[in-house]
């Protein structure tokens, strides 16, 4: 797994994008989202822990596993989490979500959030989850469905970026469309009670703060992209500069339209 090329980079800016993305959302990722009391959690792709801080707080009696393949990120995790590593609440361990190190049965939940889009095989790393959870314990994941995204007015700088940032993802062994295969993967790997759902983001005049901050949010996501979009002459300045001009017109445009579905999968073994 330590060769998978992770589309938005590891610059200190991306992990601050990470932190900012889980606090925006944390009420649409965990509204469905529990385990019982002093359930042991495995986190898979923690990142610089930005999920498992959230978790951590919201459940006050459960404690995580974060594992991930980056060192970087791992650090970021390791200094942003250290009182609860100290309580013995948080524990990191570098490994590889397609060929996890632990024991079968390990664990009383699993936790995946934007993991699987980036994975060039979903089904290893669910059957992987599948084996190291305990009977009964249960699964939740949230995860892209990239081709839902939609703007008003309609912005074709933006629109032809979207496309070739999409398509790059797949071209390097990712999946920006994998939220609606989740069901089919988590059959495959033995998994029951399985429940997908489509979580949706959307904004207009009605919420005009919130529509503005998605907005601001959505222009750092694709930016994130940029810099391997250009070296690769995906996209020119050109097209990336005329993006950041529709989206900067999009907030201030009292009748502009935002919209985004995302995929949560729920399942038990």
């Amino acid at each position: 797994m330590s060769d998978i090329k992770y589309l938005h980079g590891f610059s200190s800016e991306e992990q601050d994008r990470l932190i900012d993305q889980a606090e925006s959302l944390a009420s649409e990722l965990y509204q469905y989202v529990n385990w019982p009391p002093q359930s042991h959690i495995l986190e898979v792709a923690c990142g610089v822990g930005a999920q498992s801080k959230l978790l951590l707080d919201k459940f006050k009696d459960i404690k995580i596993t974060g594992i991930d393949v980056s060192d970087d990120q791992l650090r970021v995790a390791e200094k942003r989490l250290h009182s609860e590593i100290a309580q013995s609440r948080f524990f990191l361990k570098k490994d590889d979500a397609m060929n996890m190190s632990f024991k079968s049965e390990s664990f009383d939940g699993a936790y995946l959030c934007w993991v699987l889009e980036h994975l060039p095989n979903p089904q290893l790393a669910l059957n992987e989850v599948y084996r190291v959870l305990k009977g009964g314990a249960k699964v939740f994941i949230n995860e892209v469905q990239n081709h839902t995204f939609f703007l008003h007015p309609y912005s074709p700088a933006t629109l032809k970026y979207w496309y070739e940032f999409n398509d790059h993802q797949w071209n390097i062994g990712g999946d920006p469309f994998v939220g609606s295969k989740m069901g089919n993967y988590l059959k495959a790997a033995g998994f029951s009670n399985i429940e997908v759902k489509t979580r949706s983001l959307h904004y207009d005049n009605r919420e005009p703060q919130k529509r503005e901050e998605r907005i601001t949010y959505w222009t750092r996501l694709l930016l994130s992209g940029a810099p391997a979009l250009l070296d690769i002459g995906k996209i020119d300045k050109a097209t990336v500069e005329e993006m950041k001009l529709e989206l900067e017109a999009l907030k201030k445009d009292p009748n502009s339209v935002f919209y985004y579905s995302f995929m949560f999968a729920e399942a038990t073994k």
